[in-house]
């Protein structure tokens, strides 16, 4: 049947703006790095993301490489775009990036002018789209000159292909530069989207600081640590999930006795809060200001469904902080 979206799709989403620039994106986005390929059930890929904009999710995010195989996410999604969201595309933020390994030989890969900008052309042929809305840099190239990256960067805007540039993977050093080198073009840097859980906290350090004095937006990937942050493995491996599929990064060794009894003690706490462990772990990241939005993905749209209820208790007490901190420490 044909799609409609909710009327009340913007009731109770909370939009946050992006550092310091006109754009608010939702405290949740939909990532589309993994469910949405080929590999996957289209129709389950369509309901998820009918859900998503039915509950104000605004944003969805992608790669040249999604998949798998890579390219396939892109395509997929281009597919459910035109039949189900065709009229609804000023209502959308799309991104997309390009960064790593996408096709064969030199210029397939990393961070060069001629990669990226064919990258992009490549993704906005697969979701057939004039232009995307944020465009990233998905890591830094050690051997390709930052001015030479952020230069493409700061073309695609102004070529049309890309209303607004970001940067993902990129440390503080790195990140320093390339936003430095942006506003220099005369195209800000409007996000950074690094890799931040409870169980990866790294941009703790300076990462976030910086995105703050900067006017930077900050949208974490892998919240729920591909899934580690979740009920899923507190009793043992499901045939299903990420950790039993050949071709999902989560490995099974990963999943050690020390790690499940870390995450049963921080269930116990969630449960004691009202919410899942999922919920809990995205509420976490979303109780700093200096996080925009938080990135998640979804299997099932039931899966959906559970960690948008995170935005109803987003608050913590001092002594949950504390508890939360003794846990972590403890692995």
């Amino acid at each position: 049947m044909p799609y409609t979206p909710s009327h009340q799709r913007y009731a109770s989403m909370e939009y946050r703006r992006c550092g310091n620039s006109g754009l608010k994106l939702p405290a949740l986005s939909l990532g589309l790095w993994h469910n949405f390929g080929h590999v996957d059930v289209l129709e389950n890929s369509r309901q998820i993301l009918r859900q998503a904009f039915d509950a104000g999710v605004t944003h969805f995010d992608l790669a040249n490489n999604y998949g798998p195989p890579p390219g396939s996410a892109e395509e997929n999604f281009g597919k459910i775009l035109h039949e189900d969201f065709r009229g609804y595309r000023d209502e959308l933020i799309i991104s997309s990036k390009a960064g790593y390994k996408m096709w064969e030989g030199p210029y397939g890969e990393w961070g060069s002018r001629k990669y990226l900008i064919s990258s992009l052309d490549q993704s906005l042929r697969r979701m057939k789209l004039d232009y995307v809305d944020i465009f990233y840099s998905h890591r830094p190239d050690p051997n390709t000159p930052l001015e030479e990256t952020m230069g493409a960067l700061d073309a695609i805007v102004r070529q049309g292909k890309a209303l607004y540039v970001g940067i993902s993977n990129y440390e503080t050093p790195e990140a320093t530069r390339a936003i430095q080198i942006l506003r220099e073009l005369g195209t800000p840097c409007l996000i950074h989207q690094p890799k931040y859980s409870m169980l990866v906290r790294w941009v703790e350090e300076s990462l976030l600081d910086l995105l703050e004095r900067e006017g930077v937006g900050c949208i974490p990937f892998s919240p729920l640590a591909q899934g580690l942050l979740t009920n899923k493995y507190l009793k043992g491996i499901p045939a299903e999930s990420r950790a039993a599929k050949p071709h999902g990064f989560l490995k099974e060794e990963e999943i050690t006795p020390s790690r499940v009894e870390q995450m049963r003690q921080l269930d116990a706490l969630a449960q004691e809060r009202g919410q899942s462990l999922a919920q809990m772990a995205l509420a976490w990241l979303l109780k700093d200001p200096r996080v925009t939005s938080v990135l998640i993905g979804a299997s099932t749209p039931a899966q959906l469904t559970d960690s948008l209820q995170c935005l109803h208790h987003t608050q913590f007490s001092e002594d949950e902080l504390a508890q939360i901190e003794t846990i972590l420490q403890g692995a």
